[in-house]
Order: structure tokens, then sequence, then C-alpha cells
């Protein structure tokens, strides 16, 4: 085998309906999640690797959730890992007006999980089959992984592929779609969480009467209101590497939401009320009630100290008490790094244009990933429509992230080889990384999960 990157970029682009031949398969899949059976395609995909002779593995906890890993070598000892998932949020095919299970339209291919994220698993099985056609070796090892239960945050998918086999690497991308319209970006950071319940008692008592009960849903809230204005004034402080972090993430978000909301968003805490309930008569004082916080915060600060805030401030609040809190701690790879100017190197020549360096606004694998000690970062060209009606991606993008995963290897050993700074930044202390602190993340995407 020669090492020769033109030949497989060259193959690829020759070849672009193949990529979108291959979305369309994968798209053809039925693989919604819940309830996550992903074995018809998890199974294509070892016989697609199998017709290349690469050996791929299957891991699973649960047997209708398998996940997969192949593994082409390369030429030095260094290992990239090209990370997918195979399953998609639901749909209700009576609200698409295109086959949700695949139809192309011109530039266009339309299905759930065009965008997120089987565009870019074919992407990534396109650059497999590219070295292999061009007899090209990677100038790293390539590792695609692939699991099967990202999109409810399940432990069948990437928790079982690290706990039972584990993914040693000197770096990963993943394929999430980080690209809005004509703004390209690679997020390299992901918040904190904290999930806190609240639950509240009082009196009850006829509604007429108000004055003889104590309205638990009051107490509640003025407890949520409390933390609301509490957290309003929490402004976080960072060390040179996150503020520069929050500075390009502001400039990415700016144009979306307002300069002044997105510095907000990583400037201090925000929170969220997503359940509140109480009551179930209109004439009767509520004696019970339960609210529900979703709070966010920024990668580098200590997600404890702001759960120990909200504590105290429910501490003031008669009959009010946190009955449960999941929280976990924001994750960064420095945008500095070896394998970040990589990315960034590579998609800027792809695009023709400026790639941020951002960080996320929630938190999903790459979190995982990081954690486990693997620098990790998402990159991938697609469209907007993740998760919605009719959600499709395009022929640019799907042959645009081919090109970009293909050139990585040569570019990601330059950047090593160079000397560039590398950083292991997780934003965690071993401690944190603990079976006891549970990370939890919403059935969303990228941008709200």
């Amino acid at each position: 085998m020669s090492s020769d990157p033109p030949a497989v970029v060259a193959s690829l682009r020759e070849h672009r309906e193949d990529v979108v031949d291959l979305a369309a398969t994968l798209v053809g899949h039925d693989t919604q999640n819940p309830p996550g059976d992903t074995r018809d395609l998890a199974s294509w995909v070892e016989s697609f690797f199998s017709g290349l002779g690469i050996d791929a593995e299957l891991v699973a906890s649960d047997p209708e959730k398998p996940n997969l890993v192949a593994t082409l070598p390369g030429a030095t000892d260094r290992t990239l890992v090209l990370l997918g998932h195979l399953d998609t949020v639901p749909f209700d095919a009576g609200e698409w007006t295109r086959d949700p299970l695949g139809e192309r339209a011109g530039n266009r291919l339309y299905g759930r999980g065009a965008t997120d994220m089987k565009g870019a698993v074919a992407a990534m099985l396109a650059v497999a089959n590219a070295y292999v056609e061009t007899d090209t070796t990677p100038a790293t090892t390539l590792v695609f992984a692939f699991v099967s239960d990202e999109e409810v945050a399940g432990s069948a998918g990437l928790p079982t592929l690290l706990d039972r086999r584990g993914l040693a690497a000197d770096a990963c991308v993943i394929g999430e779609t980080t690209c809005e319209s004509d703004r390209h970006s690679v997020t390299v950071a992901d918040r904190g969480s904290i999930w806190l319940e609240l639950e509240a008692t009082g009196t009850a008592a006829h509604g007429s009467r108000p004055m003889l009960g104590e309205n638990a849903i009051h107490r509640l809230y003025r407890a949520v209101s409390d933390i609301e204005s509490t957290l309003d004034d929490y402004r976080f402080e960072f060390d040179p590497a996150v503020r520069a972090l929050v500075d390009e993430s502001v400039e990415y978000y700016a144009p979306r939401f307002g300069a002044d909301a997105a510095r907000e968003l990583f400037e201090r805490p925000s929170v969220n009320l997503g359940v509140l309930s109480g009551g179930d008569r209109v004439n009767v004082v509520p004696d019970a009630a339960r609210a529900k916080l979703d709070i966010r915060v920024t990668a580098g600060v200590e997600t404890a100290a702001v759960l120990d805030r909200v504590r105290k401030v429910v501490a003031g609040h008669d009959g009010v008490e946190t009955s449960d809190a999941d929280w976990s701690v924001g994750t960064f790879e420095d945008p500095d790094s070896a394998l970040a100017d990589a990315v960034v190197s590579v998609a800027e020549g792809v695009t023709g244009g400026r790639v941020y360096r951002r960080s996320a606004t929630g938190g999903g694998d790459a979190k995982r990933m990081r954690n486990a000690g693997v620098p990790t970062v998402e990159f991938g060209l697609g469209t907007e429509t993740a998760h919605a009606v009719d959600e499709f991606t395009t022929v640019e993008a799907l042959v645009g992230n081919a090109e970009v995963y293909a050139r990585l290897p040569d570019e990601l050993l330059r950047q090593f080889d160079s000397g560039t700074r590398t950083f292991d930044s997780t934003g965690v202390s071993p401690a944190d990384t603990t079976s006891s602190r549970r990370d939890r993340r919403e059935n969303t995407s990228d941008d709200t999960r």
C-alpha cells in the first residue's frame, strides 16, 4: 500500500454519488430510539467492512442495540477514532412531506437521521472504502466506531463500548453536525449540567378559603424564582484557555441568539424550569408540588460550587427540599491542541471559510470520550433540520464530510509531529468521573441537549 491521501480524496470526488447511496441505505433502516433496535443496520455495516477486508467487532450489552468497531491499520502508531451513532429520534410519518426512510430530491437527501447523523456515518464508510480501493495506508490507524443508543443517552451505547472494549486513541472526531448554513464550527467543549428535582409540601384547604391552607405550588414557585434570580447574579471566572473559548463561542452564536444573550449563556448558569406540577382540583389548595430544573454550567467551572449555591437557596424556603440532583462537569479540549488545529485546518480547506472553535450548549458522547481520556471534538457538515420534520442533508455536505475525515489522519500526524501544544483538559478531576456522578442528557439535538 502507498500513503497518498490525494488519491483517496480524488476517489471520493469521482465517486461522490456513492456517498449519497451509502447515506440513503443507512437512512432506509428504521432505527428510531426508542425502541432503538439497530440490529439490522449494524449487521449491514459489519458486512460492508467485511467486503472491504476489514474485520469488524460487535460489542453489546443489549442484543437489540449492538455497537460496532472496525479498524484500518495505519502507517504509524497514532490512532484516530471516527465515532458516530446508528440510532435516530422517532418520527411521525404522517407529518412528513417526504419519505422519512429516505427520498432523494435533487441536491437533497431526506430522511430521519440524514443530518443526525447517518450522513456523517456514510461519509466515514466512504472514507474506509476509498482508502481500501486506492490501496492507501492512512497516516494514523483509523478506528471506525458506531454506537446504538446515543439519542437517549442510554447505557447500551458508548458506555457499554467503553466498559467492555475501550477505545484507546490519540484523538477522536464525532460526526455530529456542527455547522449552520454557511457558518462552520468544530465543538471542542460541552457544558456541565445539574438536573434538580424539588418537592414542596403545604396544607390543603378549600379553594374558597385559601388563607386556611398553605399552597405548595406557591412555595415551590417562590423557591424556583429565588434560584433563578440568585444564579442570574452568578458570574463565572475563567482561566485564559476557557476565556478564549467562551469569546469565540459567543462570536459564533451571536447571529442566532444575539450578542448579549450569547454571552450570558456562557458567562453565568442558564436555568430552565422544565416541569412544574401540583394539585388536582381547581377548588383545592394543593398540599404537594414538584419541579424539575435544568441548570447548565460552562466548561472549566466547578459544577459542585453552583449546586452548593442552589442548595443554600432551597434551604431558605420552608416546606421545600431537594429530592434529587444529578450533575456533571463540563469538559473541553484545548482549542489550540493538535486535534483542534488539525480539524480546523482541514475543514477550512474543504469549506473555504472560517471554522469557529466553540462550546456546544449541551453535552453528549464527546463528554464521555474526554472523561475516558481521549481528546475529542465534534465536526460535521449538514443542515439545521436535526430532529425536525423533513430532515435532510445535502450532497455537498456528505462529500465534504468524507473529504474532511479522509484528510484528517495526515493533518493530525503533521500537527503532532510539528510539536503543536497538546493539552488534556477535561475540566474534571479523577474524583469527578466516578460512577456516583451520573452523566445524563435529554433527547434533543446538539445545540439544546
